[in-house]
């Protein structure tokens, strides 16, 4: 029963794996200009800021934790900025605004119908969180100097309607991404107001960045399925770990991290803001033909609908912007 879903996950528990540096990945990092291979760390660079326990961290897990990095008035800001957004005070432009499936046909408004905004890279109010220095700061920690942020979310988890549809099943955002190497991505979300297992906080799976992309699809829910929240299968027995996090709080993970999250059922809400950041020098793949197929055609199916004939890795060209560095693009495939 949908019901069933999250009871029993533990609220801790680290897997540790050795770290495997492949021939491969040793000639991405060359290419890079990154030095970490040969320290002994592949998922993290060179950089005074993080200390070797939260390297060691990471490198292990997939995931680190900043208490308060993001300040409130920021976070203020764009939480106002996303309610008049739903209340259609100002034109969404290029943004793109979705509604939870299970509230979509109701009288649901505002804030209540909207699970999620994406896209908003340009937008002035809520780019101030993906530009923001200090948060940059830890980005280049796993990225290298030249940053690209390439998708961005304010999401939205709204009460849920008793169908379970604010459950987020596991994945891996990797999944989405048309460009490599992975280990030059993070993600950077962090929470808008107080995050717990209640209103549905994120869940990792430790040690799970350290595998290989996985096939994902639609799971077979009985309440349904929000667009495009395609999940692994497999794993839902696997021991998962709870972030429940303060406001400001800023959770930095890979992106073949698995994780997912569960169930908002309390009365309130639950808003986080993230961004993908991805080294500027990341290059292009064609995923036809590969598991990241099925995602590939949806996408370019959803553009089309919006009157936009261009294909999936230029999509991800228009959702992206460099926050630091020179400007650059992305290089076309290698592989």
């Amino acid at each position: 029963m949908a019901d069933q879903r999250w009871r029993g996950i533990p609220r801790r528990v680290v897997l540790t794996q050795s770290v495997d540096i492949s021939q491969q990945n040793l000639h991405q990092a060359s290419a890079l200009g990154t030095s970490s291979y040969s320290s002994g760390f592949q998922y993290t660079l060179d950089n005074p800021l993080l200390s070797y326990e939260q390297r060691r961290f990471y490198e292990e897990n997939g995931y680190l934790v900043i208490p308060k990095l993001v300040k409130d008035d920021i976070l203020d800001e764009c939480r106002k900025h996303f309610i008049d957004l739903c209340e259609g005070k100002f034109d969404k432009g290029l943004m793109t605004l979705m509604k939870d499936v299970s509230l979509a046909k109701t009288n649901a408004k505002g804030e209540f119908l909207y699970n999620k905004v994406q896209d908003f890279v340009w937008d002035d109010v809520f780019s101030t969180y993906i530009v923001l220095p200090e948060l940059l700061d830890y980005v280049e920690c796993f990225t290298g100097p030249h940053i690209t942020a390439v998708h961005t979310m304010l999401i939205n988890k709204p009460p849920d309607s008793g169908k379970m549809t604010s459950t987020h099943p596991l994945h891996q955002d990797l999944h989405y991404f048309p460009f490599r190497p992975a280990d030059r991505i993070v993600a950077s979300w962090t929470a808008m107001e107080e995050v717990t297992e209640q209103n549905g906080c994120l869940f990792v799976l430790p040690g799970t960045h350290k595998g290989t992309l996985q096939k994902h699809d639609y799971p077979n829910w009985e309440g349904g399925v929000n667009k495009a929240y395609h999940g692994v299968l497999g794993h839902d027995n696997f021991p998962k770990v709870m972030l429940p996090m303060n406001k400001g709080d800023t959770v930095f993970f890979h992106p073949l991290l698995i994780h997912g999250s569960g169930p908002n059922v309390t009365k309130g809400f639950r808003k986080a803001i993230s961004c993908h950041y991805a080294s500027s020098n990341c290059y292009f793949i064609d995923v036809m033909g590969t598991s990241q197929e099925n995602i590939a055609k949806e996408v370019e199916g959803i553009a089309k609908q919006k009157g936009f004939n261009i294909d999936f890795q230029e999509i991800w060209r228009n959702k992206s912007r460099l926050v630091r560095g020179p400007e650059r693009s992305f290089q076309q495939s290698k592989l």
